[in-house]
């Protein structure tokens, strides 16, 4: 499989490190390593015009190379206004379902709006926080993560607390069925960007194993998939990701 070259447009903005003191964290946060890498801020939820997005065949390949099927659950993570949401929801089917989470409340408020509109009764909405998506357990077939994971401020917090809600093999010892999509792009985080072996060391950490992976380089641009092995580790025993010189 081939990923289809897709641009994105974005503002620059700063990024704002994580301090190492607690205080200044989530107090629901506090047992997991800090991030030891710049944040980018929040840059909105859109990241081009969704025509332009559909003419470069964007959602398309990317569904394609997660191996969305027919009937599958899926979560959207940091959906916004939804140009993944509801062309999750149409490829998944009647028969499938589409949780939509984000934590910003005027953009659930607006894609709530979208899907009573486009009447996409598969399709359910979800207020996440920023250390944790807040997802049900044994539940989803592909987690995406689209043009967001380079903003999660608490990512060691967050992947660990996504773990439990990914789909489990029929005897529940594996989760060979399960996966995390990410999009995102290979750039410096103060241009709203994650180099791809930060993103691989941050979800190594807490138990993930890159299953796949595709890129184009002219773009920056990068696909990956992620599968939990084994038992999570527990947050004293997560080694944090160093940036590398």
């Amino acid at each position: 499989m081939t990923l289809a070259a897709f641009t994105i447009t974005v503002p620059v903005a700063g990024c704002k490190r994580i301090p190492d003191d607690d205080a200044n964290r989530p107090a629901t946060a506090r047992a997991y390593p800090p991030a030891s890498r710049p944040v980018s801020d929040l840059a909105g939820n859109e990241w081009s015009t969704e025509t332009a997005r559909d003419k470069r065949g964007e959602a398309e390949e990317i569904m394609k190379a997660a191996g969305l099927a027919h009937g599958m659950t899926v979560a959207d993570i940091g959906a916004g206004e939804g140009y993944y949401t509801v062309r999750l929801a149409e490829r998944v089917g009647e028969d499938g379902r589409v949780l939509a989470q984000d934590i910003d409340e005027d953009a659930i408020k607006r894609l709530a709006d979208r899907v009573a509109r486009d009447e996409l009764d598969n399709v359910s909405i979800k207020l996440g926080a920023p250390d944790d998506p807040r997802l049900p357990k044994d539940s989803f077939d592909r987690i995406f993560l689209v043009h967001m994971y380079h903003e999660v401020r608490e990512p060691y917090a967050f992947l660990s607390r996504l773990r439990p809600s990914i789909r489990r093999d029929q005897d529940g010892a594996s989760y060979d069925g399960g996966e995390v999509i990410v999009v995102d792009v290979d750039r410096p985080f103060v241009q709203h960007g994650i180099p791809p072996k930060q993103l691989f060391c941050e979800f190594e950490a807490v138990g993930y194993q890159l299953i796949g992976y595709m890129e184009r380089p002219e773009l920056g641009g990068y696909f990956a998939r992620f599968r939990p092995v084994g038992k999570a580790p527990l947050p004293g025993k997560i080694k944090p990701c160093e940036m590398e010189k």
